[in-house]
């Protein structure tokens, strides 16, 4: 998977974590900056760049100024409902967070989107900014064959909706292998949204306590 952070005094760049390493053993040293033209500006030896995270991120960061952060990975759950070719349902608080009806620009009245193609490892450039196209201001997508995408303000916001869309698709997985789901309806859906949705509620549910 990866994490893509914009740097904060060059935002033209970002940083990559590099190719074949496991989340669990990054160091920050380990980190690849580079610039949306796939230019390296500081990377330590013997770290390699994944090209395919590259076109994906690079796409989104341009696309996105207001985005600081974007997380990609093959989560198991995620992995599995993206094969349905479907967004969640809005069954539980948590899906709510996802609904958002003023995002009227996308297949559905929901804060995420299922990106309906899937044509390999992403190596093209123009692959990447078709998702980019087809996230527009939605934070989540659901690549079809492919795995969970979501985006934040902070890396704290997009890490914590990318975890919480993995635990949605595996609570609905479950929901509807043991019946029939009851759906929350749009003025609850939405009402909740307003609460566990926002920027704020991403960023600060991942905030340690001080006390």
């Amino acid at each position: 998977g990866h994490i893509t952070p914009r740097d904060p005094v060059d935002p033209h760049t970002f940083w990559l974590n590099p190719f074949g390493l496991a989340f669990s053993l990054i160091k920050a040293s380990d980190l690849i900056r580079v610039d949306h033209s796939g230019n390296v500006v500081e990377r330590a030896k013997n770290r390699l760049i994944n090209v395919a995270a590259f076109m994906i991120h690079s796409a989104i960061h341009m696309a996105r100024p207001n985005v600081n952060c974007a997380a990609h990975a093959h989560s198991i759950h995620g992995r599995a409902f993206c094969a349905l070719g479907k967004p969640i349902d809005i069954i539980s608080q948590d899906a709510c967070a996802f609904y958002n009806p003023i995002n009227s620009d996308t297949d559905c009245c929901q804060d995420h989107l299922v990106y309906n193609e899937f044509n390999g490892v992403v190596l093209a450039a123009e692959e990447g900014k078709n998702i980019a196209k087809a996230l527009g201001s939605v934070k989540a997508a659901l690549l079809r064959n492919h795995g969970l995408l979501t985006v934040g303000k902070t890396i704290e916001e997009a890490v914590f909706w990318f975890v919480s869309l993995e635990r949605c698709c595996q609570a609905q997985l479950m929901a509807d292998a043991a019946g029939t789901t009851i759906k929350i309806n749009d003025a609850d859906a939405a009402f909740t949204y307003k609460q566990v949705g926002s920027h704020a509620a991403g960023f600060l549910v991942t905030r340690k306590s001080d006390s």
